[in-house]
């Protein structure tokens, strides 16, 4: 049905046909779920290397077992032309891929169901991504356990408990190693910095540890109540934080904690209110003027460099101003639907240096490594032909079009 015709057509219904129009889609879009994951394992058995021609060697040395161990090799790369037709990464078609394996040489019950309509894709796929680490043996038994509940009548977060708790009993010597590395995995991490400027920092370690802390903090933020009469708890228990872990911080939140020595990379441009905090997100004008008076500690004024002018070297090595110009024609990964925004990525000659590619802007892309290893190994070919428009072809003749924008497929129908 045409969008425009839905369009007219819903907004002609009853409440009731409303109703059953969407659970007609709801029903519509769970079976090509279905479809699709049952797509992924022929693609795998496809894939196999032992399918491949005795000449071809693409694969076959780094093959590995497409799902669990002891599940049937996949080609190295295969996942990464799958991916791109359905719209996600190599990484992402390559987990669906490894649960299509598993459901079907570990979980055979849940892939019945699914065959059948009567076992929902995404529930199959969590008890495959769950009983990886299992034995085929023990994979089996959570198989039978949970494949009556696998339909959807449980609430996500019910049905997930319920499988973590089948996992643990079909192997307790799984489930206690687990919890002695999970003792171990302990660390203090900042996230990201939301779009108004604003980072997390999550602790992980023993409860008791950050108990004893807690207290400890709590007890400093009470002793500021003095020099902090305005201020909430939180604002208080935030500074009696600073305190601790900086004694040389401010506590009078109007002048800011101590400036410490930290690269941030802020994009603005004259015409507008918003600029770019790279790796992070915008932020207005206003908060960066916020950020140099009160944080900042040194402001340097790069350059600008004006991208419609293409830039280029004659030698394979990429100096630093090129990489930079590159990086600001491409913010991100160029593989097609790649999430990467890093500048911890490699630059590739997209035209090989050796034939006569040039290292330009016109000719350079950054890629991460596995998809640099999918563009050199795996049959696909890549050109930009202006700077930031980087047109991909996969194996079997695909097109896809990356641009600031995203990615888009380009071949005749398939465009959008």
């Amino acid at each position: 049905m045409a969008t425009r015709e839905r369009h007219h057509q819903l907004a002609d219904m009853s409440a009731d046909a409303v109703l059953s129009f969407a659970e007609d889609q709801h029903a519509a879009r769970q079976s090509a779920e279905r479809a699709i994951l049952e797509a992924a394992y022929q693609w795998a058995v496809l894939h196999s290397p032992d399918a491949l021609p005795a000449t071809d060697k693409r694969g076959r040395e780094r093959a590995k077992p497409a799902g669990a161990v002891g599940t049937p090799r996949i080609t190295e790369h295969a996942a990464a032309t799958f991916g791109a037709r359905i719209q996600t990464s190599p990484y992402g078609a390559k987990r669906l891929i490894a649960d299509a394996v598993d459901l079907v040489h570990r979980l055979p019950k849940l892939w019945a169901g699914v065959k059948a309509g009567q076992v929902r894709s995404t529930h199959a796929r969590h008890v495959a991504d769950a009983t990886r680490e299992l034995t085929a043996d023990e994979a089996a038994w959570v198989d039978a356990e949970v494949v009556e509940i696998a339909d959807g009548r449980l609430a996500w977060t019910r049905f997930e408990a319920v499988v973590e708790g089948k996992v643990a009993a079909a192997s307790p010597e799984l489930a206690r190693a687990k919890e002695e590395a999970a003792a171990k995995d302990t660390f203090i991490r900042r996230s990201r910095v939301d779009k108004h400027g604003i980072m997390t920092m999550t602790i992980r370690n023993h409860a008791a540890l950050i108990l004893g802390s807690e207290a400890g903090i709590d007890a400093t933020a009470d002793g500021l109540k003095d020099q902090m009469p305005d201020a909430t708890k939180q604002q208080r228990r935030l500074a009696a934080f600073a305190l601790l872990t900086n004694p040389e911080a401010h506590v009078d939140l109007s002048v800011g904690p101590v400036k410490p020595k930290v690269l941030i990379r802020v994009h603005c441009t004259p015409d507008s209110a918003i600029a770019r905090m790279e790796s992070h997100g915008p932020l207005t004008v206003e908060y960066v003027r916020h950020l140099v008076e009160h944080y900042a500690s040194g402001v340097k004024v790069q350059p600008v460099i004006d991208l419609n002018q293409g830039a280029s070297v004659d030698a394979y090595e990429i100096p630093a101003k090129l990489r930079e110009a590159v990086h600001l024609i491409h913010p991100g990964d160029t593989f097609p639907y790649a999430a990467n925004l890093s500048r911890q990525v490699d630059l590739d000659h997209q035209v090989p240096y050796a034939e006569g590619g040039t290292t330009s802007t016109d000719n350079l892309g950054p890629v991460t490594r596995t998809h640099h290893r999918i563009k050199t190994h795996a049959g696909w070919e890549v050109r930009q032909p202006f700077p930031g428009i980087v047109i991909w072809r996969d194996p079997h003749g695909a097109h896809y079009l990356v641009d600031q924008t995203g990615t888009r497929r380009v071949d005749g129908n398939h465009a959008a």
